[in-house]
């Protein structure tokens, strides 16, 4: 609970991820201090933070956490079935081409597994895992999120997505095998909204690499929207060859030319020393096999 307040930073949000009352977090935090014989938190304006004390607990509990993931992956393994649950949590593209396929494997190979599968942003993610609340989550590195060496966590790579251009079905640029980010130097563009992810960051930063500045018109909540925005001619879009749009629309996939190719990195994301838990390697596993497929696969052009 302590670790919860601290990575929230005020008691209301951590009762609120604990699915506690604000009273019952600063019940706890109180008969902790009073237990330990030294004060725990402080108040930072509308905030608190650790003290000294708070921070060398917190470093102790990390290692005593993992060390009792380790524990109960072990002694798993010593247990019969695989009933589970195993609950699984990604951002909405690694739903779609990642944990979804993985779900559904799992289910025709174990079927007495149940699997449960929560969408959510990285950030999120990472809370639900802290809090317990989630076993294994599909993530990526994002700006304020928590960094790879995290104490908390085993992150591993899982997949470097490439990104595509998608381009009206009648845009010239829809017969080329590859393109440069630069050949789209002058379209109008169509990217998600900001305030739903960092896509709209991704593409500016991408663009800015290739050497000019995108003229975005138009942003979209949910992927499924900008593939009629493009497919009507309203714009060109880069966007991760997960992600993915409603069938029939008038847009194609252009693989973006190997000396410029904008990549996202995707990695798995677990609790320290639960990696080695059969149900939590099970989904890693059923989540490296699908990612082998679509690496293998044929992508189309055409959407």
């Amino acid at each position: 609970m302590l670790r919860v307040v601290h990575q929230q930073g005020t008691v209301t949000a951590a009762a609120e991820a604990l699915h506690l009352t604000p009273s019952a977090v600063s019940h706890h935090m109180r008969e902790l201090a009073r237990q330990l014989k030294v004060p725990l938190l402080e108040p930072q304006g509308r905030r608190v933070r650790l003290t000294p004390a708070g921070h060398l607990l917190i470093d102790h509990a990390d290692a005593l956490l993992a060390r009792w993931e380790a524990a109960q992956a072990e002694l798993e393994s010593y247990r019969v079935g695989m009933a589970g649950p195993l609950r699984m949590a990604g951002f909405p593209t690694a739903i779609s081409g990642l944990i979804a396929p993985a779900a559904g494997r799992l289910r025709h190979s174990h079927p007495d597994l149940l699997v449960q599968v929560r969408e959510c942003d990285t950030v999120e993610s990472m809370d639900l895992l802290v809090a317990g609340k989630v076993d294994l989550a599909v993530v990526e590195p994002t700006e304020g999120g928590p960094p790879l060496d995290d104490p908390r966590f085993e992150q591993s790579p899982l997949l470097e997505e490439p990104h595509i251009m998608l381009v009206p079905a009648d845009h010239p640029l829809a017969r080329a095998k590859s393109v440069r980010l630069e050949d789209a130097a002058a379209e109008d563009w169509v990217v998600a909204d900001p305030d739903s992810c960092d896509h709209a960051q991704r593409v500016r930063m991408l663009c800015a690499a290739a050497g000019f500045s995108p003229r975005i018109v138009h942003a979209a909540i949910q992927w499924a929207a900008i593939w009629p925005l493009v497919g009507n001619g309203l714009g060109v879009s880069l966007v991760p060859r997960l992600a993915e749009g409603a069938a029939g629309q008038a847009v194609v996939r252009v693989p973006v030319s190997n000396e410029n190719m904008p990549t996202r990195r995707l990695l798995t994301c677990v609790r320290r020393g639960s990696r080695r838990h059969p149900l939590v390697d099970l989904g890693i596993r059923a989540l490296e096999e699908v990612r082998d497929h679509r690496t293998m696969a044929d992508w189309p052009r055409s959407a």
